[in-house]
């Protein structure tokens, strides 16, 4: 199972998002889960060093000569059953990027994939390929509007919302056509916890974990 989140524009939190997830899953699935990090900030979310090795911008770009085990090579572990695929360095060449989809797809393993605000080339094809597209979008004009014009329709929608703002999910679920499925409340502590690297540990923020729980 591959699920893609991405945001119709930064700053929605979907890498937030995409980590909280593959957690869930990680904690849930025998078999742990993988994360693939497309947008490059996964690591510092989860206060994990970045190994200077290659990492799927590499995979990409390697041509298809690789090893078919290649791809698990570059995982590195980031929490209690979930491992996590790097960036790396460089374009995401798309031209083998339905490969990595379907890769991601066939996996024994869950993954989640953060795709990033807009994404494009590989990340485009990452999302168009996943058996669960998540919009993580924040209710505000702006971001519905971009949400409209973008090139792929999600499965679901997750919300993250702020206080003050007079769009509520109906008007999200009209324009973008696809179900909301979670609400998240901004809270201060998922900030705390994001900035000092200590999402993860020891447990995800409640709040998080109950909004999201039925999700992953």
């Amino acid at each position: 199972m591959l699920i893609a989140c991405w945001s119709a524009k930064g700053g929605s939190g979907t890498t937030v998002v995409a980590s909280c997830l593959a957690l869930l899953l990680a904690g849930r699935e025998t078999a742990g889960a993988v994360l693939a990090d497309l947008a490059g900030d996964v690591p510092a979310t989860l206060g994990v060093s970045a190994p200077d090795s290659p990492g799927l911008a590499e995979w990409l770009a390697a041509g298809n000569d690789v090893p078919a085990d290649a791809l698990v090579r570059l995982e590195i572990s980031a929490a209690p059953g979930l491992a996590l695929l790097v960036r790396g360095h460089g374009p995401l060449a798309s031209a083998r990027a339905g490969v990595l989809a379907a890769l991601f797809e066939r996996s024994n393993h869950p993954v989640v994939a953060d795709c990033g605000s807009r994404p494009g080339g590989a990340a485009a094809v990452v999302v168009g390929a996943a058996s669960r597209s998540l919009l993580v979008i924040r209710p505000c004009y702006l971001a519905l509007r971009h949400a409209a014009r973008a090139a792929h329709r999600p499965t679901a929608v997750i919300v993250v919302r702020e206080p003050g703002r007079s769009l509520d999910r109906h008007d999200i679920e009209r324009v973008v056509g696809a179900p909301v499925v979670s609400d998240i409340e901004i809270d201060p502590a998922v900030a705390r916890a994001v900035d000092a690297g200590l999402l993860a540990s020891p447990r995800l923020p409640r709040q998080l974990e109950r909004a999201l729980r039925d999700v992953a």
